[in-house]
């Protein structure tokens, strides 16, 4: 039997490219069309294009915006275009919502045990409920500062109430949070100190 050769390829014999054939792919192949340069070159399109793969040449940005891509010119792709004034098969329906969705205005306890109230419906929790805590007291005083937390004055996150509320600096939270694994007699001096120095920074 005799052995297939590259000359009995149906392609025809595999094109031997010279340096200034490759300088010139280079050069061309990302702003010019493989057909061009194929007729240039007196090979294959498909030629034009294995050896501008093997080379890791590609088409630039440029090129694929110009009409010479022949991505305008109507031609390529319209197997998979829709028709002009094509309506879609769903259009009307709602989208699926998971089983427990909830309205914009209900309301939900956090696991930290916060009582979060959904204010927006974008699908991302963290934006969606905020702790209704919060929003009294930005409905009276604006945004939370940066860097500030809205707390508890008796620590009783059910009692939600402006009196009961304070913005203190994240910092000052983390403290009062490691209070709770002191003595009673050491949380008291504690907080006797960041009370004097809250007044202090008030009168400045």
């Amino acid at each position: 039997m005799k052995r297939a050769t590259q000359s009995d390829s149906p392609r025809g014999p595999r094109k031997k490219w010279r340096p200034a054939e490759i300088e010139y792919l280079r050069e061309r192949y990302p702003y010019e069309t493989a057909e061009l340069i194929a007729r240039v070159l007196d090979c294959a399109v498909y030629t034009v294009h294995a050896k501008a793969a093997a080379l890791g040449i590609r088409k630039s940005p440029d090129f694929y915006g110009s009409a010479g891509s022949g991505r305008f010119d109507g031609s390529r792709g319209t197997s998979c275009r829709f028709p002009k004034g094509h309506v879609p098969w769903n259009k009307g329906k709602k989208g699926s919502k998971p089983r427990n969705w909830m309205p914009i205005g209900s309301e939900r306890y956090s696991k930290e045990g916060y009582l979060q109230r959904k204010v927006t419906d974008t699908g991302y929790p963290p934006r969606d409920w905020v702790a209704v805590h919060i929003l009294l007291w930005e409905q009276v005083h604006g945004p939370v500062p940066p860097g500030h937390a809205i707390c508890f004055r008796d620590g009783d996150k059910s009692h939600i109430a402006l009196p009961n509320l304070e913005c203190i600096p994240r910092v000052d939270l983390m403290r009062r949070n490691s209070i709770h694994n002191l003595p009673e007699e050491l949380k008291g001096v504690i907080r006797l100190k960041a009370a004097v120095v809250r007044t202090i920074n008030r009168r400045k």
